[in-house]
């Protein structure tokens, strides 16, 4: 069996279930978002940045995070799979969009712990 390094998932199975998983997460933040605003009277900087200096919104939005560069990086993979065919034109457009999607994590990760 070969294995592929770009792959998330260890096949396309694996990869259908963290697509689903992922938009699920990313459903349930939406609306998580949306019930503050449902709340909320009236939306202040004060209450926006008590909101998100609870934890759970803290691990909620982590997730979140994490859930849309998975998302992408499983869609980029496949469609630079399937409509980039120069070998060496797809690993560099994969190599950039894994890159900008580490940066993408890294500075999520920081935004939500500098809150």
């Amino acid at each position: 069996m070969v294995n592929n390094i770009a792959t998330v998932g260890r096949n396309g199975v694996h990869d259908f279930i963290l697509i689903r998983a992922s938009a699920i997460i990313l459903t349930l933040y939406t609306l998580l978002i949306a019930g503050f605003f449902v709340v909320t009277p009236e939306v202040t900087y004060d209450a926006w940045h008590s909101f998100f200096g609870l934890m759970s919104v803290k691990i909620a939005t982590l997730l979140a995070v994490l859930s849309v560069v998975v998302h992408a990086w499983i869609g980029i993979w496949q469609v630079l799979s399937d409509y980039i065919k120069p070998a060496f034109l797809r690993g560099s457009l994969q190599f950039f969009f894994s890159v900008t999607l580490l940066a993408y994590l890294a500075a999520g990760f920081l935004i939500v712990w500098g809150v």
